[in-house]
């Protein structure tokens, strides 16, 4: 039986959508959550285990704010959800973060890090207009191969290709990693030596569509011929042909007199996008917006999609990329549906034993916070709620908040940008132990800042409760009141120093730093 599943799987990944097994496939029309839960729950019954319970819903609210908008909520989103009784009301929320500004603010954060990590460079611009537009990631994807310069508004997107073009290798080699969800670099010495996937002529091959780019001016621009050569391990010297990852190969049209003007780069993107051909496109980008949001992929590493490396769940892989691309490569569809599932919405806590293996999705994933919403946590988390426009005027709110994120952003650049094997450095550590950053601004006690507030407050209890809420979404345990308590007491000569401290170990402790 184990065999078998294994050639299915093998079968599944090779031939994707297309395989006779897509009659196991459920219905395109589905709801993407509903896909979602069928495909991790059958797994989980095959392994006879029982996931973790849903998350409660203090738990929900942050991780779905984090993740959509990228802060924690204010106290009163928590207060106001925390109350209600309607039914609907996780549908609700996650309608309301996604129609707000700062959604699209938050997910050009995502895509900018994803596009130009190792470069100095940004997108970001042009991502807060497409995004803005409710752009598909294969405009994004066009865009970025063959940018309009000429646009204003759409120039910065040159940004992606000009920050690599003096370097074709690694031009080569990110396009095929990001886009396709292939890290090709293996193959450029040999051919893979451990995947039959990957020949030199793969990499040559891809990077044949980039070689007459070139950068003039500060412009870029295309060559109308440009020639790869390599030498294979045994000496032969070759001329690499125009090829995608599939082994597809294209031939510019001499046929004519005068041919028109051929664009390499338009090319690649063109036959990336076609029936056949799109499968790496559609899957590498649902495998990495599935990784952003579950803490881990359903083909890990992200880059190494290929026959040795099957996905922990194919059908699921091969269902959601059909859905992308027959939605139109709609990203925003997507990502609510994942955020809707029952696997998205588990508890990180598990207490049966063994913690499950990551790639089954029984229990919730603990991920670090990216700097940038780290940073504006710190700064919302550190703000007299009282001060904050209410929910009720949410373009007021929303332009608080907005100041918020720029005023952070220089806070950011203090924190490391996490992997999966994330740790906090020292560098971290000692900037909340005695930085300047920490010390004179988030710790700050005047005008509109959450000190200010408790400060004024009566009691230690109430000091407590509106801190714990405030910086962490929730009300403390009775173990947690008794600690607090107990060292406000002992302070008690330096009440204002005391709530201080209290709120100097909040904002540094595990739990503020990850999303769980």
């Amino acid at each position: 039986m184990r065999i078998q599943r294994l050639i299915l799987t093998f079968l599944a990944f090779l031939l994707g959508p297309i395989l006779s097994r897509a009659d196991d496939l459920l219905s395109s029309a589905l709801p993407i959550e509903q896909a979602v839960d069928h495909f991790i729950d059958a797994r989980l019954q095959e392994t006879g285990l029982q996931p973790a319970p849903p998350a409660s819903d203090a738990n929900f609210i942050r991780r779905l704010t984090l993740d959509l908008v990228g802060r924690i909520p204010t106290l009163e989103e928590t207060r106001t959800f925390l109350a209600s009784s309607n039914t609907s009301k996780r549908v609700e929320l996650v309608n309301r973060l996604m129609h707000s500004p700062a959604f699209v603010r938050h997910q050009a954060t995502e895509l900018d890090t994803l596009l130009m990590k190792g470069t100095r460079g940004s997108v970001r611009p042009y991502l807060l207009v497409i995004l803005a537009e409710k752009g598909s990631w294969d405009r994004i994807y066009r865009d970025l191969m063959l940018p309009d310069e000429n646009d204003p508004k759409l120039k910065s997107a040159a940004e992606f290709l000009r920050q690599r073009v003096r370097d074709l290798d690694k031009l080569t080699a990110e396009v095929s990693s990001i886009f396709f969800g292939v890290n090709i670099s293996c193959a450029q010495c040999h051919d893979h030596p451990l995947v039959a996937d990957w020949k030199q002529d793969h990499f040559f091959g891809m990077k044949a569509f980039f070689s007459r780019t070139y950068e003039s001016g500060g412009r870029l621009a295309e060559r109308e011929t440009g020639l790869v050569k390599f030498k294979t391990t045994k000496g032969v010297e070759r001329s690499a042909q125009l090829m995608f990852l599939t082994g597809k190969v294209v031939k510019p049209d001499t046929s004519k007199a005068a041919p028109p003007k051929f664009s390499a780069r338009a090319e690649l993107v063109k036959l990336s996008l076609q029936p056949g051909q799109r499968d790496f496109f559609a899957r590498a980008i649902v495998n990495r917006i599935w990784h952003r949001f579950f803490g881990y992929g359903l083909v890990m590493p992200l880059d190494q999609m290929h026959s040795e490396n099957p996905p922990s769940h194919p059908e699921l892989l091969n269902w959601l990329a059909r859905d992308l691309v027959e939605h139109g490569y709609d990203l925003r569809r997507l990502i609510r549906g994942l955020v809707l599932s029952r696997a998205y919405a588990r508890e990180s806590r598990w207490d049966k034993g063994e913690v499950p293996r990551p790639n089954l999705f029984a229990v919730a994933r603990v991920r670090p916070l990216t700097p940038m919403q780290l940073a504006v946590s710190l700064r919302l988390a550190v703000t007299d709620p009282q001060t904050l426009p209410p929910m009720s005027k949410p373009e007021e709110l929303d332009k608080r908040l907005q100041g918020l994120e720029a005023s952070a952003a220089d806070l950011a650049r203090s924190f490391e940008q996490p992997g999966d094997d994330f740790q906090v450095g020292v560098g971290e550590a000692l900037l909340f132990s005695n930085g300047v950053a920490i010390e004179k601004d988030l710790l700050a006690d005047g005008g509109d800042r959450l000190l200010n507030r408790l400060r004024r407050l009566q009691t230690d209890d109430e000091a407590i409760d509106l801190a714990m809420q405030t910086i962490l979404g929730r009300l403390p345990r009775d173990d947690e009141r008794k600690l607090l308590g107990n060292y406000l007491k002992q302070r008690a000569d330096r009440p204002a120093e005391a709530r201080r401290q209290m709120v100097w170990a909040l904002l540094t402790s595990a739990e503020f730093r990850f999303n769980y």
